[in-house]
């Protein structure tokens, strides 16, 4: 029962944690201007952005799983 109990409690605890470094993750990553007013140059640094907090989650969840 006790094991029950820990595997339910580890599987919450990682769930969390993913949402939660994702979360993270998107606010650092966010904000700016809204597109309409962004100069090209602005867009494509947006992008850029927006690309690398998708690697960085995508890391966070490898990292996640090797620590298993």
């Amino acid at each position: 029962m006790d094991k029950l109990l820990q595997m339910i409690f580890h599987r919450l605890l990682g769930h969390v944690m993913k949402r939660g470094i994702s979360a993270g993750i998107t606010h650092v990553a966010g904000g700016g201007k809204p597109k309409s007013e962004m100069t090209p140059e602005e867009r494509t640094q947006a992008q850029s952005a927006k690309d690398t907090a998708k690697r960085a989650r995508q890391a966070a969840n490898i990292a996640r799983r090797m620590m298993r």
